[in-house]
């Protein structure tokens, strides 16, 4: 069984955007950012269904899906796969809703995604194999979106 760390939560806590990537009918990939991804316990990943036509349809026919969230500044994230619930107007979803609305979450949230958590890989970006530390990375992004 596959476990969400207190490392991950927090990873998921600190970032407000990620991405969910589900499979279209016709095969092909959607890619689509999310701010509202949060660990729901230590196996299940959530977010809400504001304004996500597309993924939802795609759930509906294929509940496979992949949720990547990265620091941009450390390059260090997570990418969980697994398979996902959609809720709506159950216990769970009210629970789910309240959590959300204590966070601070003021939009309208049509449905929510659970996600089953079945694996878990790491990333980080390959200047940590050149031998750069977590802090040379950090600042050199840092200063990138400083310059913006």
């Amino acid at each position: 069984m596959v476990k969400i760390s207190p490392e991950m939560k927090n990873l998921l806590e600190q970032q407000k955007l990620g991405f969910v990537a589900t499979v279209s009918p016709d095969s092909t990939p959607n890619l689509s950012p999310k701010g509202t991804i949060l660990a729901w316990d230590d196996e299940h990943l959530i977010f809400a269904d504001i304004k996500s036509p597309q993924t939802m349809s795609n759930l509906e026919k294929n509940p496979i899906l992949e949720i990547n969230v990265v620091n941009p500044l450390t390059r260090k994230g997570y990418r969980f796969k697994g398979k996902s619930q959609i809720l709506k107007d159950n216990d769970e979803f009210s629970k789910i809703i309240t959590f959300y609305k204590e966070k601070g979450i003021k939009s309208k949230i049509n449905a929510v995604v659970k996600m089953h958590v079945e694996t878990i890989r790491e990333i980080t970006s390959p200047l940590y194999d050149l031998g750069f530390s977590e802090q040379e990375i950090k600042e050199k992004w840092k200063k990138h979106y400083l310059s913006l």
